[in-house]
């Protein structure tokens, strides 16, 4: 056995693995796995992976059943986790139809893996607040307060887009924090916050709208110099390339910015 068919042997048994190991949410009816790519009439059938940034959870939830209402007899699959993840996903060999990244680092990941279908576009931006639990016990008003004695912070980990957009944000500010946990998404960073477990964490204006039950985003300044781009592609070896394509093109469209827009993502 050469070389090359051992790497390809290698990277068929890592897709296997990887795909097994998902953890999925559909966003439709159950079926057997199989892409029907589109009918004869150009509709869009079957089912399409979408691999998206944790922070695009609901957003994309409510997205993906409005492209099954609006293409018949397709079937949205969402894996959300942290960007990096996703993208080493991917790059190792995972199905996927999609990939929606929360920062274009993790993105480029992929484009240089050879793993992008054309070139990706950004189809909103994100910005920071500091995450409180409701009330805003500790009444931080900045990222000053987060080092007040006795103030513990959650951030993501340094790989994730949140986490990296939180570390230049820092900087800018000229704040030294050490946090007393890293998660692994935006999501955990927030769970901690609702949990009582930690006083702030940062994240995403999206995440704090969304849970406005449990907590309160504040605002700080400095924010504006961490603001992450969004971008989206289809993947080079996707198993449903008609559905990839039609998924990019209606997330770009009129109906998924504005369901983008009211989560409190920012244009493109």
């Amino acid at each position: 056995m050469n070389a090359g068919t051992v790497a390809r042997s290698r990277r068929t048994a890592v897709a296997v693995l990887v795909a097994a190991g998902l953890a999925v949410a559909g966003c439709g009816a159950g079926g057997d796995g199989r892409a029907t790519g589109s009918g004869g009439d150009g509709r869009v059938t079957g089912p399409v992976t979408v691999f998206a940034a944790a922070s695009l959870t609901e957003s994309f939830t409510r997205i993906g059943k409005d492209f099954e209402a609006a293409n018949p007899g397709s079937r949205l699959t969402l894996n959300v986790a942290g960007s990096s993840a996703l993208a080493n996903q991917i790059t190792q060999g995972a199905p996927a139809d999609v990939f929606a990244s929360a920062a274009p680092a993790n993105m480029t990941t992929v484009v240089e893996a050879g793993d992008a279908d054309g070139a990706p576009s950004v189809f909103a931006r994100n910005q920071l607040v500091i995450a409180v639990p409701r009330g805003n016990p500790t009444a931080v008003a900045g990222l000053a307060d987060l080092t007040g004695p006795g103030v513990k912070v959650a951030l993501c980990a340094s790989q994730v887009p949140c986490g990296a957009a939180a570390r230049t944000a820092l900087d800018a500010a000229g704040v030294a924090l050490t946090p007393v946990t890293l998660e692994r998404d935006v999501k955990g960073a927030l769970a901690k916050v609702k949990l009582g477990e930690v006083d702030a964490a940062l994240v995403y204006r999206t995440d704090t709208r969304e849970a406005s039950a449990d907590v309160t985003g504040v605002e700080f300044p400095e924010s504006a110099r961490a603001v992450n781009d969004y971008p989206i592609v289809a993947l080079k070896d996707a198993p449903n390339p008609n559905g990839a394509r039609a998924f990019v093109a209606y997330v770009r469209s009129a109906p998924a910015q504005a369901v983008l827009a009211e989560a409190g993502f920012q244009a493109p």
